[in-house]
């Protein structure tokens, strides 16, 4: 077993070019109220690992162009697309206008797991919220559903980049199971 060499996972990946006319997974990830840059930078760059439609970011969520996004983002800034909206409420009626349906990564009193998805889920928007309030109880007055990970330990929740790659995975999964 030998470890790949840059030359050669480049070899493998999508050019910008390429993924900027390939179909990606339909699935958009909503980002709600998050303040640290480095977690928005995480965000892109699992948003493109993952091939996602697109970011939006909503609130005081900072927005590219950023050095502090662009740290941990590593580029993804460019080949993942993303809007911005002042008020989250208005990117949910936005996006429900789009036909997709709406579901919260949060910890509520009704919930799913993260793995339960079906193919009626999609296209999909996950929202995801701020690290210590979470997603705002406006928004979450409006979503369709919402999905939890379960936390085995005695800490309640994960950082939300890594909650994010964990419901943005499962989630293309889940959609590639059913389509392929």
């Amino acid at each position: 077993m030998k470890k790949l060499l840059h030359a050669e996972i480049v070899e493998k990946r999508l050019t910008e070019e390429q993924a900027a006319q390939a179909q990606r997974h339909p699935i958009t990830l909503m980002v709600d109220n998050v303040r640290s840059l480095y977690n928005v930078g995480s965000l892109f760059r699992t948003a493109d690992s993952a091939f996602i439609q697109e970011i939006i970011l909503c609130g005081y969520t900072p927005h590219p162009p950023r050095k502090e996004i662009e740290k941990t983002a590593l580029g993804a800034t460019n080949t993942v697309p993303w809007r911005y909206f002042s008020r989250a409420v208005e990117a949910v009626e936005t996006l429900r206008s789009e036909g997709k349906k709406i579901i919260a990564v949060e910890i509520a009193d009704t919930h799913r797991m993260y793995d339960t998805l079906v193919s009626d889920d999609y296209p999909l928007v996950l929202i995801v919220g701020n690290e210590i309030t979470g997603i705002a109880d406006e928004v979450m007055a409006l979503v369709d559903d919402t999905i939890e990970i379960p936390m085995y330990g005695v800490k309640h929740s994960l950082n939300v980049s890594v909650a994010t790659g964990i419901a943005l995975y499962e989630a293309v999964k889940i959609w590639r199971s059913n389509t392929f």
